[in-house]
């Protein structure tokens, strides 16, 4: 079964950062392995200094339900009190919000990729950017 390399992860942050930096963003990513464990992290200068948090917290969500994090916002829209509950026994890791994508690599999830720092979708925008020009798309 692939794996997530660190190769892997960098290609996509370097990607990333492009993308971002086209759109005149300042973002942070994470790359996350399939089980959800971060392997990588990068920051942009001027990203707010939440957006670690908030990055990983997309994408292992995207990698824990294999796919987009948006997905789990649209399931969550209305089961409040739920999310929360998910939320609370992940240790808050779960981040029902778009900006998250699955990582697929010869066919097989290996991990996700989140960011965060802009609008949601501009965030994912520049995630599935990453993922396409490393050759793993969502």
């Amino acid at each position: 079964m692939p794996t997530l390399t660190l190769e892997l992860a960098r290609r996509c942050l370097d990607a990333a950062e492009d993308a971002a930096r086209d759109r005149g963003l300042a973002l942070t990513f994470a790359v996350v392995d399939s089980a959800g464990h971060l392997v990588a992290l990068h920051r942009m200068d001027g990203a707010p200094w939440i957006t670690p948090d908030v990055a990983l917290g997309k994408a292992w969500t995207a990698a824990a339900y294999a796919a987009p994090s948006a997905a789990q916002g649209e399931k969550m829209r209305e089961l409040h009190a739920f999310s929360a509950s998910i939320s609370a026994v992940t240790g808050g890791r779960f981040t029902p919000q778009i900006g998250g994508l699955p990582i697929v690599s010869d066919g097989d999830n290996v991990g996700a990729m989140g960011a965060s720092g802009g609008t949601g979708q501009e965030d994912e925008d520049c995630v599935r950017a990453a993922l396409e020009a490393a050759g793993v798309g969502a």
